[in-house]
């Protein structure tokens, strides 16, 4: 677990941290701001990013080419961000679908990355033992698809970033309510900032289809891997939801809609 500010590289101790070569140098990151990460303020004003993919930009298409060779391949490591320039990396803020086809991979790395959320695909990469997103500091949370990576034992990431941290115990976005039914929506072009992705197609629970049924999120804190992590729960029903396990020790018991609801006690109070 590791909540420290970005480190200097330290190669002996981490290996190839994956930052890029020093001649592909430059911004990587763009600025956020969602709360404070040197103190506690439990009464934040957070939210959902808003960005879009823009999946016209080189970045992304460079990006789907990688994950093309390391599923052809059937590499148990997967780096593509030192493959990308800095102006590259930074235009991606999420990871493409095609994830799911990595099931060979065994250590994602996604060191200091743009993101602002991963895709539920993940957790069709079955292989996962260790992930690594370490100092990407605008991902504040992972979907609940992620505990499906069974075999997943070794993470590093960011922890101070994260909604509901035990160190500063910022607030979690209050999520939308409940329908039974999404008539009203559309599943596959959904807004971001109300929803935390711009499509859901099926349960995080039981992997039926939303559009066949209502959508239903909740947060939950569980520990995956080396961390506790706020996951986000887009389940079909009540049904689903009741069927989540509890909340990780310390953490808010049980499921949740987010917003002004109690937490434990930060550790620095």
């Amino acid at each position: 677990m590791t909540d420290e500010a970005e480190p200097r590289l330290d190669l002996n101790r981490r290996g190839d941290t994956s930052d890029p070569a020093p001649e592909r140098r430059g911004p990587r990151q763009d600025a956020c701001s969602c709360f404070d990460q040197s103190r506690p303020h439990p009464r934040a004003r957070v939210g959902f990013h808003a960005e879009r993919q823009d999946t016209s930009a080189p970045g992304w298409r460079h990006l789907l080419e990688l994950i093309d060779e390391a599923a052809a391949d059937g590499r148990e490591e997967f780096r593509p961000l030192t493959e990308l320039s800095a102006e590259e990396r930074r235009q991606i803020i999420t990871l493409p679908p095609s994830i799911a086809r990595l099931t060979a991979v065994r250590h994602l790395v996604l060191y200091g990355s743009n993101l602002v959320r991963i895709p539920p695909e993940i957790g069709a990469m079955t292989s996962l033992e260790e992930f690594t997103p370490y100092t990407s500091y605008r991902l504040r949370w992972f979907p609940y698809e992620i505990t499906r990576c069974r075999k997943l034992t070794r993470g590093t990431v960011s922890t101070r970033a994260l909604f509901g941290n035990y160190k500063m115990r910022p607030p979690f976005p209050r999520l939308q309510p409940s329908p039974d039914s999404v008539a009203d929506l559309d599943p596959g072009n959904l807004d971001p900032r109300l929803r935390g992705a711009t499509a859901i197609h099926s349960c995080s629970v039981c992997d039926r289809p939303i559009e066949q049924s209502g959508l239903h999120q909740v947060w939950i804190s569980l520990r995956v891997a080396t961390d506790v992590l706020p996951l986000l729960v887009s389940a079909c029903s009540s049904a689903c939801v009741a069927a989540l396990p509890g909340g990780a020790r310390d953490c808010i018991p049980t499921p949740h809609k987010g917003g002004r609801v109690d937490q434990p006690a930060s550790d620095w109070d």
